[in-house]
C-alpha cells in the first residue's frame, strides 16, 4: 500500500465519521432546527472528505473534477433545503427549542 492508497483510506474514514456524526445528531437532538444543523454540516464535510479521499483515486483529471462539481452541487443543495425548511418550519410556528424550558 503506498502513500497515495493510505491517504485515500484515511480521508475516507474521516468522511464516514462525519457522516456517523450527522446521523447521531439527527437522532439525538432535540428539535428541527438543530437537528438540520447537524445534518448539514456533518454531511457537507463528510461528504468533503469522502471526495477528495476518491479523487486522489480518480483515473484522470476530468474524473476528479465531476467529483468535485458533485460536491459542490451539493453543497449548495444542502443549503437551500435546510434554509427553506427551517423556514417552513418557522412559518409553522415550531419553536426552536430553550434548554431552560426542559430543564427539571
Amino acid at each position: 500500500m503506498d502513500i497515495l492508497d493510505l491517504s485515500s483510506a484515511v480521508l475516507l474514514i474521516i468522511g464516514a465519521a462525519f457522516f456517523l456524526a450527522g446521523t447521531v445528531g439527527l437522532l439525538r437532538f432535540p428539535d428541527v432546527y438543530t437537528r438540520l444543523h447537524a445534518l448539514a454540516k456533518a454531511d457537507n464535510l463528510g461528504l468533503g472528505f469522502t471526495v477528495l479521499g476518491l479523487v486522489l483515486q480518480a483515473p484522470g483529471v476530468a474524473a476528479g473534477l465531476k467529483l468535485i462539481l458533485v460536491w459542490l452541487l451539493a453543497l449548495a443543495a444542502s443549503a437551500t433545503l435546510s434554509f427553506l425548511i427551517a423556514r417552513r418550519a418557522f412559518a409553522k410556528g415550531i419553536s426552536p427549542w430553550k434548554p431552560e424550558e426542559h430543564e427539571l
